[in-house]
């Protein structure tokens, strides 16, 4: 009799010591879809195009995106290495798990928390940057003007419908994310042509590549630079979301990494052409500057192609910020499973579990809208304090981004064992340019970003950063490191009693494997749950 074989991908997870629980059926490019969705060069370049015009003007913003586009592959090309060895929805933190030796637990937990606030704050910002968005085209069709509370009610309204489709159409999660794709490449290709077609008065070249605006009340050229990047460094996040996808990704190892480095080449491309077709068409840089509408992008589009073109326009931002806000949902709610799966986060047995009739992590998904909606009630109170709150989603997943790359550099320089897509010699070195540009834009995303500072343009990161790390290692010292163990596997034991840690098993050591129920090379249906 024939024996059923398991896929190539499920019996590497199994070696890393996780039964398959997620439906694996995502391929390379629906995986890249979820990371590309969530960079989002439609919803991060918009949201802050007119901090960087005051804060650097033109030529920081193209060359800053050239720039930290660069720097930003650096960082995913040594992410895609780790994430080949180690396919895992866990991601970040069971590599530093698993790269840190002895260490391993400590360096899991850290990166873990990190990865998750900085989550929690990127949904927070994608989801409240439509919802201002939304109020910006409603007010420039109606001319209502939305109160603040008006603005946290839509925004509760659309976590809400991020967190329904999470739940209730999971087998539309992967279609909605490749339309996402096209509407993002779509949407740059449309607004370029309309810009290019409609506007006579086009800025100059020189305008647009070395034009130089300071509006910050700083005198320090080079500072007002630094800060000039921050614009582009915030786009240029969440691309770790392939990673916690390869559970349900074929060819994980490959399409895994794959997808990471993908997010970040495609959004480079389609961001530099946005970028490219919004500076160029700024026709009177004053009014755009001082536009009454709040967005000095719906200003270039009015003053291209009028209320109705501009509205339109606007339209596809607000539909490509839709479906990158569920996308981060979705990989917020993946993060939020696994980390609980390993026991790491309080009421970790709920959070773990995969609803048996829906196929979907349920109380990950709203668990995920709730905090982040609990972060967008700070709106209400001050909007530099909410500000501060998003600014920690780029900290915090950066820090996660580094530690595992720290770690591969250092503890397990000799002992890393590459999967199929590696850096070779160029490894650590690239391991070094990644970890030196996190430690850079960790400092310029604390930093005061208008002078003279005062309590309404103070830059509150740096309290949110420190209530974050006191949080992070106290509960370490006083509490986990007492439990916390690291990723823990959830396969069973032949005496279905003792669980080990996860990826202690060797990799090529079939024998090990068979001790551990998979000597058949079956899946009992019955103890398997699968999410759609």
């Amino acid at each position: 009799m024939t024996e059923p074989k398991i896929d190539r991908s499920e019996q590497r997870l199994r070696e890393l010591g996780y039964k398959q629980e997620l439906k694996r059926e995502l391929t390379s490019f629906t995986n890249f879809s979820v990371s590309f969705s969530i960079v989002s060069i439609l919803t991060g370049l918009t949201s802050l195009y007119g901090t960087a015009l005051n804060g650097g003007g033109p030529a920081v913003i193209i060359w800053g995106w050239v720039f930290v586009s660069l720097m930003s592959f650096s960082v995913a090309a040594s992410m895609a290495e780790i994430c080949s060895s180690y396919p895992t929805s866990g991601g970040l933190y069971y590599w530093s798990s698993k790269l840190a030796g002895d260490n391993g637990p400590f360096y899991a937990w850290v990166t873990g928390w990190w990865n998750l606030l900085g989550q929690f704050g990127c949904t927070a910002g994608i989801d409240f940057g439509l919802a201002m968005l939304l109020c910006s085209v409603i007010t420039l069709s109606t001319d209502f003007i939305f109160e603040r509370w008006h603005t946290v009610l839509i925004y509760f309204a659309i976590l809400i419908i991020h967190g329904l489709i999470n739940t209730y159409a999971v087998r539309l999660i992967s279609i909605l994310n490749t339309i996402s794709v096209w509407v993002h490449i779509g949407g740059v290709v449309i607004i370029l042509v309309t810009l290019l077609v409609k506007v006579d008065n086009k800025a100059s070249a020189s305008f647009v590549f070395t034009g130089f605006i300071n509006n910050t009340g700083w005198s320090s050229s080079v500072y007002v630079v630094l800060l000039g990047l921050l614009q582009s460094q915030f786009t240029m996040t969440g691309y770790d979301a392939s990673a916690h996808m390869t559970e349900e990704t074929k060819n994980a190892d490959v399409a895994g990494p794959v997808g990471i480095l993908m997010a970040v080449g495609v959004s480079f491309l389609a961001g530099l052409g946005y970028l490219l077709a919004l500076t160029f068409g700024i026709q009177d840089i004053d009014r755009v500057l001082g536009t009454s509408t709040g967005s000095p992008i719906a200003q270039i589009f009015l003053d291209a192609v009028g209320e109705t073109g501009a509205l339109l326009l606007l339209i596809i931002l607000l539909v490509a910020q839709f479906f990158c806000g569920n996308a981060s949902v979705t990989a917020n709610s993946r993060m939020i499973y696994a980390f609980s799966r390993d026991g790491a986060m309080p009421g970790s047995k709920y959070f773990h579990q995969i609803h048996p009739t829906l196929k979907s992590p349920v109380y990950g998904i709203w668990l995920s809208c709730f905090i982040s909606g609990l972060l967008g009630l700070l709106y209400l109170a001050d909007y530099v304090a909410f500000a501060a709150i998003t600014s920690i989603a780029t900290i915090g997943l950066y820090i996660s981004y580094g530690i595992p790359t720290f770690l591969r550099i250092t503890y397990s320089k000799n002992s890393f064992e590459p999967g199929p897509i590696s850096l070779g010699a160029f490894s650590i070195i690239n391991g070094w340019i990644a970890c030196i540009w996190i430690c850079i834009i960790t400092v310029l995303f604390v930093l005061p970003g208008s002078s003279p500072v005062k309590a309404a343009n103070m830059n509150y990161t740096v309290v949110i950063v420190v209530l974050a790390a006191l949080y992070i290692f106290g509960y370490w010292h006083f509490s986990a490191r007492h439990w916390f163990k690291g990723p823990v596997s959830n396969i069973d034991l032949e005496d279905n009693e003792n669980d080990f840690v996860a990826g202690s098993l060797p990799k090529n050591e079939k024998e090990e494997m068979q001790e551990l129920g998979g000597g058949k090379q079956e899946i009992v249906e019955g103890e398997k749950t699968e999410l759609a």
